[in-house]
């Protein structure tokens, strides 16, 4: 749970400040991030620091008292706090998400309420994922109707990023009828992390991403008042960012781990690697064939940040002027970003060993978890769907589909 209390205001942060903000607390998450994967410590603290800097509080809106930063901003912050710990700067990304799901679907007594819960330091968490079923868009979770505007939640769900830290769970369910259990609209219903009938269990275990603490949420005749519960399906009636606003965010975190594998390999390069003796020179860091190949990377790298800041503006121009076509635009440069970044990520992390050399594969290094974590977060999305819509509007001007994974 958070440690501010119910009456503390974090800061409201300029998009500047918060710039400044993100680098001091990667700098100090990069400092024990090798330690926190290697031993699987939890970053409970980490996370108190970054609800307590007011970081995660930067998108709430401006007449509700908060700083309302653009999406550009964000995902620069966002980038920035994964050169630190990937794993740390993924918890909150479902956090962001439905402070952005709160400003588009919320009443304005919900948002008014949630907000103010953002402004206190509190933290959203996730359970929208579930294991064993057809695939990523199949729901099972639902809400059935007790009377008097209440409703029982029940489900299990997985890979539930965030929610062992929240305070608040958002839902994602079905709202049935008695008559009809299992096709109702899907809603999301807002639950305390400590209501009666919600067990989270940290039995994630994957091989990247490993404190990210993605587990399992069980839900068991949870009481949800009418309150409580906000539309999702409303979402995707017509033109929306919010599915590009989610993927950007995945992107910027892809983007961080590749600059941060590249800038920890050019320092094992420069303070620990051996030259090969074929290149004459006293420093693997002066080896012509190094220094082209940490060129290329770093060109790489470049291009992903490049892609990442225009997706950014792209969203940002498609919420100021929402239409079909600026929302497709905003989607499409997203997707160039995530599909490019994904390998980039993937590539690089791999490709620092090259340069180097055999030093580097120590356990005690913990280089690898560069690479692990790409890998693992990679996977989110498959970035072969980004290229086949880039693809398509490219041949015939299709428009990319209207839906949360764009």
């Amino acid at each position: 749970m958070s440690i501010l209390t119910d009456h503390t205001t974090v800061p409201v942060l300029s998009a500047e400040r918060a710039v400044e903000v993100a680098t001091e607390i990667a700098a100090e998450l990069a400092a024990t991030s090798a330690e926190r994967d290697r031993d699987r410590i939890l970053p409970a603290r980490e996370l108190a620091r970054l609800s307590a800097s007011g970081l995660l509080a930067v998108t709430v809106p401006k007449e509700d008292g908060g700083a309302e930063l653009s999406v550009e901003a964000l995902v620069e912050v966002f980038r920035i706090l994964a050169t630190g710990d990937p794993s740390v700067a993924q918890v909150p990304h479902s956090h962001f998400v439905y402070v952005n799901a709160m400003r588009h679907q919320g009443t304005l007594e919900q948002q008014r309420y949630f907000f103010g819960e953002v402004l206190a330091g509190k933290r959203f968490g996730n359970a929208q994922s579930e294991v064993g079923t057809r695939h990523v868009r199949d729901i099972r979770t639902a809400l059935t109707p007790v009377g008097n505007g209440r409703w029982l939640l029940n489900g299990t769900k997985g890979y539930s990023t965030g929610a062992l830290f929240a305070d608040w769970i958002p839902v994602l369910a079905h709202l049935d009828t008695l008559a009809a259990p299992g096709t109702g609209p899907l809603h999301v219903a807002w639950v305390r992390r400590d209501a009666p009938g919600v067990t989270v269990t940290d039995d994630w275990a994957g091989m990247g991403q490993r404190t990210t603490a993605s587990g399992t949420v069980d839900l068991v005749d949870v009481e949800v008042d009418d309150a409580r519960i906000t539309p999702y399906h409303l979402t995707f009636e017509g033109p929306q960012t919010y599915g590009a606003f989610a993927q950007v965010l995945h992107a910027a975190l892809d983007v961080g781990i590749a600059r941060a594998a590249l800038r920890e390999g050019a320092d094992f390069v420069r303070t620990s690697a051996r030259p090969y003796p074929d290149a004459g020179v006293e420093r693997a860091a002066d080896d012509p064939l190094v220094v082209q190949a940490l060129g290329r990377m770093e060109v790489d790298v470049r291009a992903s940040e490049a892609l990442l800041r225009e997706a950014g503006r792209a969203v940002d121009r498609a919420d100021a002027h929402l239409t079909a076509e600026s929302a497709a635009e905003a989607s499409l440069a997203v997707a160039a970003v995530r599909a490019h970044s994904a390998q980039v990520a993937v590539d690089v992390a791999s490709r620092i060993f090259e340069v180097c050399g055999t030093r580097s594969v120590l356990d005690r290094l913990n280089l690898n978890r560069h690479w692990r974590n790409a890998r693992t977060h990679t996977l989110h999305d498959p970035a072969a769907w980004k290229v086949q819509h880039l693809g398509r509007f490219v041949v015939d001007g299709t428009p990319p589909p209207n839906h949360g994974q764009l």
